[in-house]
């Protein structure tokens, strides 16, 4: 699979959230050329606001590999990851991030406290930006419209 499929993975678990009454973010973590976890947002459902698609992403593969450290995995996910979720993929030692849309309220990687740029930072994944931005954006922009 190329990195735009597994984005459209990413953007089929946003769609799933956004059925759920989640705001549409989704991802999902590759090992050698395989999903192996998938998830979108699920605060409201599980009235826990660490349910974010990453979240759930990295729990999931951690516990599918027995380990506490990704250093293999790429993640893909549609909106860029806030600060709690940056602060996950560093500390799970992700190899890639691909995101969709940049968050200039939330974000934490491009945006506000570019996190991975810290000097606290222990890791830092590479980052591709700009993968499925036009379509990442026009779903959340869609869903908040209906919400108002």
């Amino acid at each position: 699979m190329k990195s735009a499929s597994f984005m459209d993975s990413a953007f089929e678990e946003a769609e799933s959230a956004s059925y759920r009454g989640e705001v549409p973010i989704g991802a999902v973590a590759v090992l050698a050329g395989q999903i192996i976890a998938r998830a979108g947002n699920r605060t409201r459902e599980l009235n826990d606001p660490t349910a974010h698609a990453e979240i759930l992403v990295i729990r999931e593969a951690c516990s599918k590999l027995s380990s506490e450290r990704l250093p293999q995995v790429d993640l893909y996910v549609t909106l860029e990851p806030c600060p709690m979720c940056a602060a996950a993929i560093s500390f799970a030692r992700i190899r890639r991030l691909y995101f969709g849309a940049s968050d200039e309220k939330g974000g934490a990687v491009t945006n506000g406290i570019t996190y991975f740029s810290q000097p606290t930072c222990h890791h830092s994944p590479d980052i591709y930006t700009g993968i499925g931005e036009v379509q990442s954006a026009l779903m959340l922009r869609r869903f908040f419209q209906q919400k108002r």
